[in-house]
C-alpha cells in the first residue's frame, strides 16, 4: 500500500495513536503504522493507507493531527530526500502543470524566511511549470526539518518530504473554546480534550451518547457536532439549567445549545442520581462519554444518609432527597456496571480516571469481564495525573468491575488537598 506522513501536533502525546485508532474505525480506513516512526518525542508518523482519498478521509476529524501527506522521501540530509524522490519522476511529472505552494516547517528550532526560500529553491529539480499560489493551490508539498524535543546539533536528525493530500479538524478547537462560550460552570472540560474524546467515542450519526455526569454539558455538545444524538443527567440539575430557573431568558445548558444550534441533536437532560437511575434495563447506548467527579472542583455525591441520621419529622415530600459522599473508586466501580448493561456490544465507554502519579499501577485502572480496554492515556499534572480511559463493550454479561486492593484513585480527594504526602496503608 502507499505510504503516508501522518503530521501531529506536538503535545497530547499519549493521546495520537489512540485517536488515530479511533479514527480508523470510525471511517473504515485500514492503517498499518510504521513503528520506528511516530515515538513520544517526534511528531511525524509513517502509515500505510489503501490511497490518498482514503488517508484524506482517515484524518479528516482527527484533532490532533495537522495534516497527512503522501510519502515522496525522507533521509538524515536532503541530498537522502533528493535522491528518493528522483526515483518517481512520474509522480512529480503529474503535477508539473498545476498551481502548487510550498509549506516549509521545522521542528525543534525555528527557520528564518531566508532558510525557508533555500528549501524551497532546492527542490527546481522537480520542473514545476504551474503559478504559485498561497491560497488555493491544486497541490501542495510539504517539508519539515525535525530537529528533534530536545533539539539536535549540526543540522536536523531527518527531514520528510511529501504532497498534502488531507487536513485534521484543529479549527474545531476555536469553534468550541470555552472562551467563547455562552455558558461555563468550574468543571466544564476543555475543548479539545472534549473533541478528542468524542472521537474515542466513535460518536457518528445515527449514535445515542450519554453522560451520567453532564455537568454544564462539554460532551453532548461535542458528540452532536460529530452527528450523534446526545443525552445526559446530573445529581445537581443547577449546572445543567443554570440560572433559567429563576429569571427569563435562555441560561444554562440552553444556552450553549442555541450557541452552537445543536438543540435538535441535545435529546435531553434530567436530574438524577446514576445509582437510581430510570433506565430500562438493557443495552441502549452506543456510547458513553463522561468525567466523573473526582473532589477537586466539585465533590461527588450520591443518594443516601449519614450512618446514624434519619429523617426530620414533618418535612415536606417534595424537598431535595439527602445526599451522602461517593468515594472515587466506587464511582468507576458502579460506572463500569452501568456501562456494562446499557451499552451496546461494540458501544465504548470513555472517562477521566485521575490517579497519584507515583503509585499508579496498570493494574489500577478498574476491568470487567464483558469491557475491553482499548486505550489508556495519560495527562500529567506534577504529583497526579488524569487518564482517559476508553473501553469497548465485547459481550452482554452479568457481574461487577473488578478493583484492585488499593489502585491509585481511591480516595483521591483526601490525597489531592494532603498534597500526596503519604501512602495511608489504608488508601
Amino acid at each position: 500500500m502507499p505510504k503516508f506522513i501522518v503530521h501531529f501536533v506536538h503535545f497530547h502525546t499519549d493521546f495520537r495513536r489512540a485517536e488515530l485508532e479511533a479514527l480508523s474505525r470510525l471511517e473504515g480506513v485500514a492503517v498499518e503504522c510504521d513503528e520506528q516512526t511516530g515515538g513520544d518525542d517526534s511528531p511525524f508518523l509513517v502509515v500505510e493507507v489503501a490511497s490518498a482519498e482514503a488517508a484524506a478521509r482517515l484524518v479528516r476529524r482527527g484533532i490532533l493531527v495537522r495534516s497527512i501527506a503522501e510519502y515522496w522521501g525522507s533521509g538524515a540530509t536532503y541530498d537522502e530526500v533528493f535522491a528518493e524522490v528522483r526515483r518517481r519522476p512520474e509522480r512529480w511529472a503529474e503535477h508539473a502543470q498545476r498551481s502548487f505552494r510550498f509549506t516549509v516547517e521545522a521542528f525543534g528550532r525555528t527557520l528564518t524566511q531566508a532558510e525557508k526560500v533555500a528549501v524551497i529553491e532546492s527542490f527546481s529539480f522537480l520542473g514545476l511549470e504551474g503559478p504559485i499560489r498561497m491560497h488555493g493551490a491544486e497541490t501542495e508539498f510539504l517539508v519539515c526539518e525535525e530537529h528533534g524535543d530536545p533539539p539536535v546539533r549540526n543540522g536536523p536528525k531527518r527531514v520528510w518530504f511529501g504532497r498534502v493530500v488531507g487536513r485534521g479538524s484543529r479549527h474545531l478547537i476555536d469553534r468550541f473554546d470555552v472562551k467563547k462560550r455562552r455558558y461555563l460552570g468550574n468543571t466544564t472540560m476543555d475543548a479539545e480534550l472534549s473533541l478528542i474524546m468524542a472521537n474515542q467515542a466513535l460518536a457518528r450519526p445515527g449514535a445515542l451518547v450519554y453522560d451520567p455526569f453532564v455537568g454544564t454539558g462539554s460532551f453532548l455538545l461535542t458528540c452532536a457536532h460529530f452527528g450523534a444524538h446526545t443525552v445526559g443527567s446530573d445529581i445537581d440539575g443547577r449546572q445543567i439549567r443554570g440560572t433559567a430557573g429563576f429569571r427569563r431568558g435562555v441560561d444554562g445548558l440552553q444556552a450553549n445549545l442555541a450557541q452552537y444550534q445543536l438543540a435538535g441533536r441535545v435529546v435531553g437532560t434530567a436530574v438524577f442520581d446514576i445509582c437510581h437511575h430510570p433506565w430500562r434495563p438493557g443495552p441502549l447506548f452506543d456510547a458513553i462519554v463522561t468525567d466523573p467527579p473526582y473532589g477537586v472542583r466539585a465533590g461527588a455525591k450520591r443518594l443516601g444518609r449519614r450512618e446514624g441520621s434519619a429523617p426530620r419529622p414533618g418535612r415536606s415530600p417534595d424537598c431535595y432527597p439527602p445526599t451522602v459522599p461517593y468515594e472515587m473508586s466506587d464511582v468507576i466501580r458502579d460506572l463500569l456496571d452501568f456501562a456494562t448493561d446499557k451499552l451496546v456490544v461494540g458501544g465504548r465507554l470513555v472517562y477521566w480516571l485521575p490517579t497519584v502519579a507515583d503509585e499508579y499501577e496498570p493494574a489500577d485502572v478498574p476491568q470487567h469481564p464483558a469491557l475491553r480496554l482499548v486505550a489508556n492515556s495519560e495527562q500529567p499534572f506534577g504529583g497526579w495525573s488524569r487518564r482517559l480511559i476508553t473501553m469497548e463493550k465485547t459481550a452482554q454479561a452479568a457481574g461487577s468491575a473488578a478493583d484492585s486492593a488499593a489502585p491509585a484513585h481511591r480516595n483521591f480527594r483526601d490525597r489531592y488537598f494532603a498534597g500526596f504526602e503519604r501512602k495511608d496503608p489504608t488508601y
